[in-house]
């Protein structure tokens, strides 16, 4: 089929929409698996653990990310009873601010940071730095001279230079620095490119096809001031099944036999990674906490078993999987309107007071979401709907195509599910739009725990 000749977003008919996208009987009716646990509607109102979107939206504005506290807490819960003999890392760049920082540390995960501002925020909220985690394509030598002041309970060395930085650091400091070395196991994840990272031509780790992991080890084991933990590997994101987890747990798995038998070193840790997929629409069907765990887990045991080596010590790093579904966006909508299309086809297009400044990920990898009326009950027949934001960019767009209730209109809410990883992470001032805060609900009570940028921050930072 030829592609249309203005691109993919608009090759489809206005009123059809996407094969995997059905005409819902009632458009109000929210579809559970993509909300966090606390959240129904009363009366057409969206409520989240007894607080009203309404009233998230007198008293906090409009757009606000709206945390489920409690379920973002069972997340993490989850993972950690469902791998108890594990070390669980979550992984910060999902989403970390002070207060998801402490919940993580109170349900007794560790936690990844890729930054020194995150290293920094870890930091303020006063979590133990040996159970922290410093990930990093490139790090700088005063990020890794601060990971090693603190006494973080491990570096992933992504490059040589970084061997270098650290063995010269860990002299200067008088320390040993603990570090585990990246690897790229050549898998594909089947995901969207950008988020896909073991494939070999793209920037992470060392690969194993062609020897450079197996001489990262040997640079690392010569270096008296490192003290080598064990492989770490990392396949994707937004994946759904264990396929490819397996041919990454063979491939490092033999790296390990390989090193211990040439080398004589011990290898007594392996991270697994994480990546693990959530639901943002009707067509995504994730796998549960022990779902994964027992397919996983059975993965390293039966290689293991089959290569005649101890079982390491495993680590995985869910982020995603336990922020995302935790959170929905609150918008209020400014306009509405439809467009002719080819066919004597139409498409709808309602815009909302946020954007591509705080959800980039459908213009940066095509993500789709899902969303609903929030502040009413509506009579009207479903309507097929584009969501867009206030930008000045035609791919500003919130959620392509949801089925909503042909009376929305100016002053309606709407809330998009899902939206609790990268998108607060990823948000911007583009457009010098000042970027939404994060409202944790728990219990009937709602608190700001990221507070609204304001157009005074904005001009602090311009010192003209």
């Amino acid at each position: 089929m030829r592609s249309h000749e203005a691109g993919a977003l608009h090759g489809q008919s206005g009123d059809r929409g996407p094969a995997w996208l059905r005409t819902p009987e009632d458009p109000n009716e929210l579809v559970p698996h993509l909300w966090a646990s606390s959240v129904s509607k009363i009366e057409g109102v969206l409520t989240v653990a007894g607080e009203s979107a309404t009233d998230l939206a007198a008293e906090f504005g409009t757009p606000t990310y709206v945390v489920d506290e409690d379920d973002f807490r069972r997340r993490a819960r989850g993972f950690k009873e469902a791998f108890p003999d594990a070390d669980v890392y979550y992984a910060g760049k999902a989403f970390l601010c002070v207060a998801t920082a402490r919940w993580i540390a109170e349900e007794g995960l560790n936690l990844d940071v890729c930054t020194g501002g995150e290293l920094a925020v870890a930091l303020r909220a006063e979590f133990p730095p040996e159970r922290i985690g410093l990930h990093g394509n490139n790090k700088s030598v005063a990020e890794l001279r601060r990971a090693l002041e603190v006494g973080v309970g491990r570096i992933i060395i992504d490059s040589v230079e970084e061997i270098d930085r650290l063995s010269d650091l860990s002299a200067e400091l008088g320390v040993m620095a603990p570090v585990m070395i990246r690897v790229t196991a050549g898998v594909e994840a089947h995901t969207h490119e950008y988020i896909s990272t073991s494939h070999e031509d793209q920037k992470f780790g060392f690969s194993i096809t062609g020897g450079a992991a197996l001489d990262a080890v040997r640079r690392v084991v010569a270096e008296p001031g490192l003290e080598l933990r064990g492989l770490h590997s990392h396949i994707g994101s937004q994946i759904f099944v264990t396929d490819g987890f397996e041919v990454a747990a063979r491939r490092v798995l033999r790296l390990h036999a390989e090193i211990e038998k040439e080398l004589g070193v011990a290898m007594p840790e392996f991270d697994l990674g994480g990546g693990f997929g959530i639901a943002y629409t009707t067509q995504d069907d994730p796998s549960t906490p022990d779902d994964l765990a027992r397919g996983m887990l059975k993965i390293v045991d039966d290689e293991c078993a089959a290569m005649g080596i101890a079982l390491p010590h495993l680590s995985i790093e869910p982020g995603r999987a336990i922020a995302g579904p935790s959170t929905f966006t609150l918008y209020e909508v400014g306009t509405t309107k439809s467009v002719s299309l080819d066919g004597g086809a139409s498409r709808r297009y309602i815009s909302v007071d946020g954007g591509m400044s705080d959800n980039i990920r459908p213009a940066l990898y095509g993500a789709d979401y899902s969303c609903t009326l929030a502040s009413r009950d509506s009579g009207a027949p479903a309507l097929l709907s584009r969501v867009v934001g206030k930008h000045c960019e035609s791919g500003d767009i919130v959620v392509k195509d949801e089925f909503l209730p042909g009376d929305v209109r100016a002053g309606d809410l709407l809330a998009v599910p899902g939206t609790g990883a990268y998108c607060r992470s990823l948000a911007s001032n583009y457009n010098h739009v000042p970027r939404a805060a994060v409202v944790a609900v728990r219990e009937g009570e709602a608190r700001v725990i990221v507070r609204r940028e304001t157009e005074d921050d904005l001009l602090a930072l311009d010192i003209g």
